[in-house]
C-alpha cells in the first residue's frame, strides 16, 4: 500500500499540466498498473508499478560467482522472488490512424524512453568443502537491485465512443546498476480507462 501511495505522489504534479488521464492494467513484462496523460498533442509520461519476472538462472549464478561468502564456496542452487518493477516514461505519440485508413477511433503510435527500478531477492544454496563424508550446506538470501534506462515503442487505440484504450508495446531494458550491460526484453499488452 507504501509503494502504491508513493506511486500517486511521484505522478501527482503531473496531472496538473495534462490534458488526459489514463489509468489501467498491463499484461506482460512486467505486469503493472500503469498511468498515463498527455503533456501536449504528442508527449505523453507513464508511470507504471508492478511485478515482473526473474531474470535467467545463469544471470544469479553468476551473480553468486562473482561475489561468493567464502571463495571455497561452492554454488548449489537458488530460488528468486518475482521482480518489483517502477518505471517512468516519456514518449513521443504520433496519429497513424490514415495510414491504416481507420475512421472511427484513434489509432497512435508511439516511441519513449524510461527510467526502470527493479528488486528481487534470490536465495542461493551452497556448500562449503570440508573434511566429512556430509556436504556442509549453507544458505543466503540477497537482495538485487537492478537500475537502468529503456526504449520502447508500441501502438495505442483509443474507441471513439468509449473511455477506453489498449494498447502493445515493445522494449528493451538496459541494466546500469549491479550488472552494467546485461539487456532484457519487455512488452506488454494492456487497456487503460480514460478520464
Amino acid at each position: 500500500m507504501k509503494r502504491i501511495i508513493l506511486f500517486a505522489l511521484l505522478l501527482g504534479p503531473l496531472s496538473g499540466m495534462s490534458q488526459q488521464h489514463q489509468l489501467g492494467l498491463r499484461f506482460g513484462e512486467p505486469f503493472s498498473v500503469t498511468y498515463k496523460t498527455y503533456l501536449d498533442e504528442n508527449f505523453s509520461v507513464e508511470g507504471m508499478i508492478g511485478r515482473g519476472s526473474s531474470n535467467s538462472a545463469p544471470y544469479y549464478r553468476r551473480a553468486f560467482e562473482n561475489n561468493k561468502p567464502l571463495s571455497s564456496a561452492i554454488y548449489t542452487s537458488h530460488s528468486v522472488s518475482d521482480a518489483f518493477n517502477i518505471h517512468a516514461r516519456i514518449a513521443y505519440n504520433e496519429d497513424i490512424s490514415s495510414e491504416f485508413d481507420i475512421t472511427e477511433g484513434t489509432l497512435l503510435g508511439y516511441l519513449g524512453v524510461g527510467a526502470v527500478i527493479r528488486s528481487t531477492s534470490a536465495d542461493y544454496t551452497y556448500t562449503i568443502p570440508g573434511t566429512g563424508a556430509v556436504p556442509n550446506f549453507q544458505s543466503e538470501s540477497r537482495a538485487n537491485i537492478d537500475i537502468g534506462p529503456e526504449g520502447y515503442g508500441g501502438a495505442e487505440y483509443i474507441f471513439q465512443d468509449l473511455p477506453l484504450s489498449v494498447f502493445a508495446e515493445l522494449g528493451l531494458f538496459l541494466e546500469l546498476v549491479d550488472r552494467p550491460g546485461h539487456i532484457k526484453l519487455q512488452g506488454g499488452i494492456g487497456a487503460r480507462y480514460l478520464f
